[in-house]
């Protein structure tokens, strides 16, 4: 029997477009958010064809394209500063940009006014504390003490997803590659009309975000996962852009408050069974966590949205729809999660280097492909 009622734990990327595809589709949704202030930080992500796409089936794409700033090509740059390759990057949608820079607090906020807007639920504040799951309909307890079942739940709890840990205690734990991504928002130059992407040990991105705003994310080895302080982070991601190419290092000098920098060491993970159990399926980070190195993580999140969505209301039985969604999702976010770690890999010695330009060619013809 179709489910009628949804839970998604986890109020991200993927959970918020899970809740609006589900929402169009009749389904009712609650989703449940930890974090009392729903709160993302405050540098910007890179949303590709496939995500522009994506927009435009969940009928967001004007609000979003005019919430950030569209670029049609990547631009491959060596350790020293010289351009290697110009990557032209296709259009998906006729008549908008092939690619988004866009401010995280702007993204989260338009997912979050239409997650409301389209008629779910949103509980902030608390966790899910028992989930049981008797093969009819899955009983929920919250850590505020509400108990209610549900037909489906939905774990889009990230990374470390506790959703995850229960139903599969025999799955890996996140890797952490040996590598970490440092992020800050900077003002943007008036010439920089695509994502610039520095290989060598220290990679380095520039994005644009809006019209006056760019942000500049810094791969950098950390081989022993430190755990760097709040106070002085600005002058230690300064320190780490000191042997990149000229224009890096004389950006570098922008790189002054502690709190504007966001720190992140990167870990993968890819399940290779199966994504549900019973009635409780994962998406996103939960199921399939990758490095930023291919700008794929969230746009692999929103995919799952719209396939498990439309899955779900394709199918009568839900074992059914779980086994058709992950079925089409498995090989598409397995090469994003083996080709993002093969470049990390080959920037911090422990792989053969990775020809940028060839990898984000062949990156962007494979997500031009149907989901």
């Amino acid at each position: 029997m179709r489910p009628q009622s949804i839970l998604i734990i986890g109020g991200g990327i993927g959970g918020l477009t899970a809740a609006i595809g589900l929402c169009s589709r009749g389904f009712a949704v609650t989703v449940i958010e930890r974090d009392p202030e729903w709160s993302v930080y405050g540098v910007g992500i890179i949303q590709q064809s496939n995500v522009i796409r994506a927009m435009a089936q969940l009928g967001l794409i004007d609000e979003y394209v005019s919430t950030g700033v569209g670029f049609d090509a990547v631009e491959i740059y060596a350790p020293n500063g010289m351009r290697v390759a110009r990557v032209p990057t296709p259009r998906l949608v006729d008549g908008y940009p092939a690619n988004m820079g866009i401010g995280r607090r702007a993204l989260h906020k338009l997912l979050g006014d239409r997650t409301i807007g389209a008629g779910a639920e949103v509980v902030l504040g608390v966790t899910a504390t028992q989930i049981v799951d008797d093969g009819d309909g899955v009983d929920v307890t919250l850590s505020n003490g509400r108990r209610e079942r549900f037909d489906l739940v939905i774990g889009a709890d990230g990374v470390y997803s506790q959703v995850r840990e229960l139903i599969f205690p025999e799955a890996p734990r996140p890797a952490y590659t040996g590598q970490a991504v440092w992020r800050y928002n900077l003002p943007r130059p008036a010439d920089l009309d695509a994502l610039h992407a520095y290989n060598g040990p220290t990679g380095v991105g520039l994005v644009p975000i809006s019209p006056e705003l760019m942000y500049i994310y810094v791969t950098t080895p950390e081989p022993d996962n430190p755990r760097y302080p709040r106070e002085g982070l600005a002058a230690k991601m300064r320190e780490k852009m000191a042997g990149c190419a000229p224009l890096i290092r004389e950006l570098s000098e922008q790189v002054t408050d502690d709190d504007g920098v966001v720190y992140r060491p990167l870990e993968a993970l890819l399940i290779e069974g199966p994504w549900h159990r019973g009635r409780v399926a994962l998406l996103g980070d939960a199921v399939h966590a990758t490095t930023p190195h291919l700008g794929q993580g969230a746009g692999m999140a929103i995919e799952d949205s719209l396939v498990l969505a439309d899955e779900l209301d394709r199918h009568d039985d839900v074992e059914a729809a779980l086994t058709a969604y992950r079925d089409r999702r498995f090989d598409r976010c397995a090469y994003i999660v083996h080709s993002s770690i093969a470049i990390c890999m080959g920037q911090i010695g422990k792989g053969p280097p990775v020809d940028n330009a060839k990898a984000t060619h062949e990156m962007f013809d494979m997500v031009a492909k149907p989901i």
